[in-house]
């Protein structure tokens, strides 16, 4: 029957379109997933590279930290007290290091 025939190529038609539109969205979805990746990929990069930073800036402090508990009146005078007034205290004393590198 003609009728059947026209209903058949209507639908196929429709079909065709339709798995195209999902073709493209398919892609277009890829392509999106792909630009996020790479986004995600330069932002890990940029943390890696201010990790290893910071960890370098943790060894010097460390270092910095170290050389100057021997030599500090500060320390050596105070009776034990909390750790927020020691390091209060050194905020009004010179430092025995400056550095230039690490600038807060």
């Amino acid at each position: 029957d003609s009728s059947d025939d026209v209903r058949k190529v209507q639908r196929r038609e429709k079909n065709r379109i339709a798995a195209q539109k999902s073709r493209q969205r398919q892609t277009q979805k890829a392509d999106t997933l792909h630009l996020e990746s790479e986004d995600l990929e330069k932002q890990n990069a940029a943390l890696r590279k201010e990790i290893k930073q910071l960890t370098e800036e943790l060894k010097y402090f460390t270092s910095v930290l170290s050389s100057h508990e021997p030599l500090c009146s500060v320390l050596a005078t105070s009776t034990p007290s909390p750790p927020e007034v020691v390091y209060s205290a050194h905020a009004f004393h010179q430092p025995h290091v400056s550095s230039p590198r690490f600038q807060p």
